[in-house]
């Protein structure tokens, strides 16, 4: 064997392992979005809408410039933009200017879209609970949080 030979050997085997991991990544969350998809507790709004609403109230005043939204949520800016305007005239989020740019968006989650968000998401999280966390230990848990954040560049 000569050392070029040897010295890509390793670099095969992490490209290997790292298609592997990505593969197991992948089918697992998949396996668990149609899980929590099908079992997600309301009709009153959507998978995606939900998604919406949970990235909105995770922040200190339950708003988002729509362009840092759009970095957040799982569909194409044309999707997130039908989404927001349905949302807007359901009362769960309203449109706003943004101050600094006038060409910019605010989308804010309104009391009644926070009241349905808190609601559906009681029920959203023991799903969750069942199909993650009853499946790992809390170590493990802890460990899919970190590893996971790591790949989204430290998010």
């Amino acid at each position: 064997m000569s050392i070029g030979t040897a010295a890509a050997e390793p670099t095969k085997r992490v490209r290997t392992t790292a298609v592997a991991a990505w593969e197991s990544l992948f089918r697992a969350q998949v396996a668990v979005m149609r899980t929590l998809a099908a079992e997600f507790p309301t009709r009153d709004i959507s998978f995606n809408e939900y998604d919406v609403l949970f990235n909105l109230s995770r922040q200190p005043d339950r708003s988002l410039r729509l362009r840092d939204l759009n970095k957040e949520v799982l569909l194409t800016q044309p999707s997130v933009s039908r989404l927001i305007d349905r949302l807007v005239a359901r009362g769960l989020v309203a449109k706003c200017p943004e101050p600094s740019d006038a060409r910019g968006t605010v989308i804010r989650l309104t009391d009644t879209g926070f009241e349905m968000f808190r609601r559906v998401a009681v029920d959203h999280m023991r799903s969750i609970t069942e199909r993650v966390g009853d499946r790992l230990d809390p170590q493990e848990l802890e460990t899919l949080a970190v590893l996971c954040d790591k790949l989204r560049g430290g998010e």
